[in-house]
């Protein structure tokens, strides 16, 4: 703890943002981080807690205690060594995590709460420029081979730890780049991919062995399912050529609405519209572009994605951005000596939602419209909620115009075909089978099989899975050697 009185001397200093008419014009990031005073004062605000819940808060477990003393310190190189000794990518999460930790922050109970995550990302920022992030070469090679199939942050911490472990890791990925959701789920804007760029060369100086276009097992006939592979690898073979294989990848089974109309054209998933901008950012041509141009654009689903689309669809020149949310409105706060540490339900506004949408809350879709097979509109009802259950308001009947609507109700599962191809037991909701016990954790079914992420768990976060990623390269490494020193 830098500055004992710090908490009760300083205000909450926010990252800031460029006006938003000059970042509509463009796809690249437009946060302002903290500059060194800026951080210094933030990290002055950390108080002597006693239990830093910041910490469990944190699915990673950052010492953020610890880091934040450093900043305060100004003693950026430790900062970051403590940074990277729980978390390998803060680049990732400190752009894009909702940041539990600060939910968690004990001066949130009464007060703002520290500003953890501008100041994990002035870290690894600082740590990127300075050259401290450099390869870790292991001293000794085991000679036991690992496939990690998918290449989103689960599969990038598992790769990176087992190959630091002296592993020799093969990194599977089924679209042209490595990155999984983070490469063509969310929007550069929020994260630009050159960030992922240096971490794939750091792995490959680590050892790790790129194989980016290449599917493994099937996905289901006519899925909406985003693949550019050109060459493709039977479980089977996978499971012959390698001493164990983690499953890392994404939930990208998209929830549908199967209302009337659903197959008019205009009518796509959020994750056929956002992967194919970011394609295009790339440099990449691609034919046949969903795009909101001159449209009336409604966006179904209140979540990340949801707001993801929003930003893209503004980017774009939407005339109209309208985003749907089935729930009630939140409370603009919540009811903290009710909720905390936890998460808690109230109202959250993206910076893409500042840049121009109308939200509406309660509203369910009935049916999409339209004229010669083309979207035209939906019609709309206004939803209640009584003992639980979803009822309809009786006369809110509405028309609205739309020429695109997106789909961004959130993932159910993963692709099944690729479970079922190796023959991995699933739970009730479609996962793959396997627990976090310490023992025996993250193995499923099938002898040297192992799954981790949202594979695993379902849709969630991307520190959740670094977490599980980090969790489950242990487990294997384990399995391989008989024991591990890779941290848990």
């Amino acid at each position: 703890m830098g500055k004992v009185t710090g908490f009760l001397e300083f205000e909450r200093i926010e990252e800031g943002y460029k006006p938003v008419p000059e970042r509509l014009k463009h796809y690249k990031e437009f946060v302002i981080g903290l500059d060194d005073a800026q951080s210094q004062v933030q990290a002055a605000r950390c108080m002597d807690c006693g239990t830093p819940f910041c910490n469990s808060g944190c699915p990673v477990n950052n010492l953020i205690p610890d880091f934040n003393d450093l900043v305060y310190q100004q003693d950026w190189k430790n900062a970051w060594t403590v940074l990277d000794s729980t978390n390998n990518f803060p680049e990732f999460t400190g752009r894009i995590c909702p940041a539990p930790c600060e939910e968690a922050c004990t001066l949130n109970y009464n007060d703002e709460p520290v500003g953890i995550k501008s100041l994990e990302h002035a870290i690894i920022d600082r740590a990127w420029e300075n050259g401290w992030v450099q390869p870790r070469i292991p001293r000794i090679r085991t000679g036991k081979k690992v496939a990690v199939v998918g290449s989103g942050p689960a599969g990038m911490a598992g790769a990176q730890q087992l190959a630091r472990a002296g592993h020799d890791v093969t990194l599977f990925e089924k679209n042209d780049r490595i990155g999984g959701l983070l490469r063509y789920g969310i929007p550069d804007f929020k994260m630009e991919k050159h960030h992922i760029d240096r971490r794939v060369a750091q792995m490959q100086g680590e050892g790790v062995t790129i194989r980016a276009g290449v599917m493994v097992g099937e996905l289901p006939k006519g899925t909406k399912i985003t693949n550019w592979a050109k060459e493709t690898i039977s479980p089977e073979q996978l499971r012959k050529d390698f001493d164990a294989v983690l499953l890392t990848g994404g939930a990208e089974q998209s929830r549908d609405l199967p209302v009337p109309g659903r197959d008019l054209d205009g009518v796509h998933f959020a994750m056929e519209f956002l992967p194919q901008q970011n394609k295009i950012n790339a440099g990449d041509k691609l034919k046949g572009q969903i795009r909101a141009d001159g449209k009336h654009v409604i966006v179904i689903g209140g979540g990340d994605t949801g707001s993801d689309c929003v930003g893209t669809s503004n980017r774009h020149g939407a005339v109209s951005v309208t985003q749907f949310e089935l729930m009630p409105q939140p409370p603009e706060e919540e009811n903290k000596p009710l909720t905390w540490p936890y998460w808690p339900y109230k109202l959250r506004t993206s910076s893409s939602h500042e840049e121009g949408v109308q939200r509406e809350f309660a509203i369910a879709t009935k049916e999409f419209i339209g004229e010669k097979g083309r979207l035209t509109g939906l019609k709309t009802v206004r939803v209640e909620w009584k003992d639980g259950k979803m009822q309809e308001v009786p006369g809110s009947e509405e028309t609205l115009k739309a020429d695109l609507v997106l789909l961004a109700m959130g993932f159910v599962n993963p692709a099944a075909t690729v479970l079922e191809g190796f023959g991995v037991d699933k739970d009730s909701r479609g996962n793959a089978r396997a627990t976090t016990d310490f023992q025996g954790g993250y193995a499923t079914n099938l002898p040297k099989v192992f799954a981790a992420g949202d594979m695993r768990r379902g849709q969630s976060l991307v520190v959740w899975a670094i977490r599980e990623g980090r969790q489950a390269a242990r487990a294997v490494d384990e399995f391989l050697m008989g024991f591990s020193d890779l941290p848990r």
